[in-house]
This record gives structure tokens, sequence and C-alpha cells, in this order.
């Protein structure tokens, strides 16, 4: 592999093939790449979060708005990541680019925050969702944290032996998700909703409002986020510099459509005061269209969607971690490829512990928080990396076959609105997200203990 200080220096127009792990190999097409796309985005939080923003917005014109915003920067994201995967197709993804454009150090903290913050956090969270709707099927009496742990260890463990099923298992589960959300749209257009007066109240804005829209924004982006972990599997597409780019838009905007139409059948049918007066708004609306029959129907497809978004997380986030082990700034035995599977297995082990132990610490709401918070920071980091990337490339022969529409102006845009949000979460819940920005500051002597490790052995 390239060492760090060489692909700082000249980073190579084109992935060679010695950047991917041994054993992986180019299978994938651009139906896989959608349905990974949209596999790592539909998890849980469009069958909760739902109810996260009618607390903080009380009307239903907002609601659905903070709902097209979300979509909208996230659309802006796909288009930011399709320009540095069809410029950067390597393994790692996210952290290759920030690798790529400015220094290692930078990457590793990215790293440093995957595992301890954002992906282990976002794992946590989805655990959590899980664990709410399995007890609810199955009126199992255990604590919410001990299912979510039982399944993060069980997936955990699964992963370690490997998965034969791959990329058609991901597609079967991704299908499996879209049936669950269109059934909820259609059974939610049969329950009479509220009055149209009570829908179409809304209040002169005001600076209160305006700070309550951006808390919003927090659980409609962390539903939203997902996308980016499309990149992190670069080593496994054909044609990478064409299916990832066209993998990610059209997988953010399937996404967008599904997610305004469960949000529209919500407050039809339960209004934002209901909606905002439920945990499990998705459950209830199928409870009012066909009773406990529906509830529970619904109940089985987040549980699968829940494990699906789960399962794929574990395989590859992995992948960043290994990346950076091969860098020389992690643990040599993370970069570790069982030979049999050709899977991580130390590298899965440590996501899975991690997440479990988060998983018991925290509520769904506190773990929100501070995984949107440093999720966003290293979001408008990484579209920075398309000015700096665009200028280096020019002066090298090889050239993207996909660039950003609209640049300089819609990358600007989507690296504002990002750090928007980060400054309104940490305004709004300043308690939650300084553990992130702590455990974030924290990965800047790690790195440089790395290095002296390094040295020394």
């Amino acid at each position: 592999m390239t060492t760090s200080r060489e692909t700082l220096e000249s980073p190579p127009p084109a992935a060679p093939a010695s950047d991917a792990p041994p054993g992986l190999a180019r299978r994938l097409g651009l139906f896989d790449a959608t349905m990974i796309v949209m596999g790592g985005i539909i998890g849980s939080g469009i069958f909760l979060n739902p109810a996260e923003v009618a607390r903080e917005v009380k009307t239903a014109p907002v609601i659905l708005g903070a709902w097209v915003a979300g979509g909208a920067v996230a659309l802006l994201g796909a288009f930011v990541y399709a320009e540095l995967a069809a410029r950067r197709p390597l393994v790692g993804g996210q952290y290759a680019y920030i690798r790529e454009a400015y220094h290692p150090a930078v990457a590793f903290v990215y790293g440093w925050a995957l595992l301890l913050v954002i992906q282990s956090g976002g794992m946590a969270a989805v655990a959590i969702t899980f664990a709410k709707y399995f007890k609810g099927l199955t009126g199992v009496g255990a604590r919410e944290w001990v299912v979510a742990v039982a399944a993060l260890a069980v997936l955990t463990a699964i992963n370690c032996l490997g998965v034969r099923a791959g990329s058609s298992l991901q597609s079967a589960l991704m299908i499996l998700k879209i049936i669950a959300i269109v059934g909820l749209v259609v059974c939610g257009l049969f329950v009479s909703g509220p009055s149209a007066q009570v829908i179409a109240e809304q209040p002169a804005p005001d600076s209160a409002q305006l700070t309550a829209f951006g808390a919003a924004m927090a659980p409609v982006l962390f539903a939203y986020g997902g996308w980016q972990t499309a990149s992190f599997i670069a080593g496994e597409l054909r044609e990478p510099r064409k299916n990832l780019p066209r993998g990610l838009l059209l997988g953010v905007m399937g996404v967008t459509a599904l997610y305004l139409a469960v949000n529209f059948v919500c407050v039809r049918a339960l209004g934002p005061a209901g909606l905002a007066a439920t945990d499990t708004p998705a459950t209830e609306v199928m409870r009012q269209a066909i009773g406990d029959t529906g509830a529970r129907l619904i109940a089985v497809g987040i549980v699968v969607s829940t494990l699906g978004f789960l399962s794929q997380s574990i395989l590859t986030s992995p992948r960043v971690y290994f990346a950076m082990a091969e860098d020389r700034l992690f643990f040599k035995s993370v970069s570790w490829l069982s030979p049999r599977t050709r899977v991580p297995v130390v590298a899965i082990a440590l996501q899975g512990l991690l997440a479990m132990v988060i998983a018991f610490w925290g509520k769904y709401s506190q773990i929100l928080s501070y995984v949107v918070s440093v999720d966003f920071i290293f979001f408008g980091l990484t579209a920075t990396c398309v000015f700096i990337l665009r200028r280096r490339d020019a002066r090298e022969s090889g050239q993207a076959q996909y660039k950003m529409p609209g640049h300089p102006v819609t990358t600007a845009l989507f690296i504002a609105a990002c750090w928007l949000v980060v400054a309104n979460t940490v305004y709004k819940n300043p308690a939650n997200t300084w553990i992130g920005m702590a455990i974030l500051a924290a990965g800047v002597p790690a790195y440089f203990f790395w290095r002296w490790w390094r040295r020394t052995s």
C-alpha cells in the first residue's frame, strides 16, 4: 500500500490494485451500490424520528419542511461524495478522502471519532430502536439496553465468522425495508386524519421557532445519514468511478421520496400533537389503520430494517479501521483478515463491543445529540476536500468522470448547512454534544501516541 507521506505528496488519480486489502474482489455493480446506499440510510430513524421532530416544531408544514430540508442537504452531500468517489475510489472512503486532501493526522482523528462516537453511537441508537420494537412484538420483559446489547453481540459474532450472502442478502433486506415502508404509507392513507384546520395551523415564525427548527434537523439528518458508508466498499465495486457516484445519487433520491411519504401519512393520521405524543409513530399509524395486526406487521418490518442496518454497519465501517491499521496508525491486529473468510475479525469485534457499551450507557436522544454534532463536523470537512483535490488534480493527468454540479456554490452551501447543524446542536444540547466533542479532541493526543508507538515498535 502507498505510504501516507507518499499519498499526501502525490496522490494517485486512480486506485491501484494494492489499495484494496487481499481477497477483495470487484463484484458489485450499480444495483448493489444503490441498495447499499439505501440500506445504510434506512435503519430506525424514519420509524422513530418523526416524533422527535414533532416535539421540536409543532405544526405540520414545518414538520414536513424539516424533512424536505434534510433531503436537500443529503442530496447535496451525495453530490459531494460522488465527486470525491470519482476522484479517489479508495478503500476507506471518507477516511481516504480526508487523508489524501489534508494529512494522515486529520484522517486519524476522523477514524477515531467514527469508532468511538459516530458509527458506534449510531449503531447503539439503532439497536435501542430494535429493542423497543422487539419488546413490543414479543412481550419479553428484559430492559431495552439488554436486548440491544444482545442483538449487537449476536450480529458481531455472526460477522466475525463470515457472512456468505454478501450483497445479495443486503439487497434482499433493502427490498424488505421498502416493502415495509410502502405498506406503512398505503395503510396510513386509509386512516381518517385530523381536521385540515389542525394540520394547517402555523404560528408566525420567530427566533425561538428558528432555533427549534435547527434542533429538529438533528433527528432528521440522523435519519438521512449513512449514505457515506457506501464509500467504504469502493474497493469491491466494478467501475467505482462510475457506479459509486450513480449509486449515491439514486439511493439518496429514493430514500428522500420514501421519507417524505412516511412523514406525510404520520402527520395526516396522528396530527402534529399526536405525533409528538407517541414514541412509536409507525406502530400507531398501522394500529389506527388495521388494528393490532397492523402494529405487529410494522414491528416485524422495523425489526428486519434495524437488523439489516446493523449488519451493514458492522460489515462496512471496519474497512476504515483496517485502512488506519494499514497506515500504521492503529493496532496491527486490526488489519488482520481471516484467511478463510477475508473478514477483518478484530476490527468487527472492536466496533461491536464499543456499540454495546454506548447502548448500555445512553438513551436514544442523548446518543443522537453527540453523534450528529461530531458526524456533521466531518461531513463539512470532507466537502472541503473537493476544493483541494480539484486544484491538485488540475496539475495531474487523471480527471474525474463526475463533477459536483453548481460548484463552488452548492459545495459551500452543504458545508454551511453541516456546520450550522453542529452549532445549533451544541446550543440546544450542550451537555450531550460536549461528550462527543471531548472524545473527538482526545483523538489529537492519540494520534501522536500512535506516531510514537510506530517509531518505537
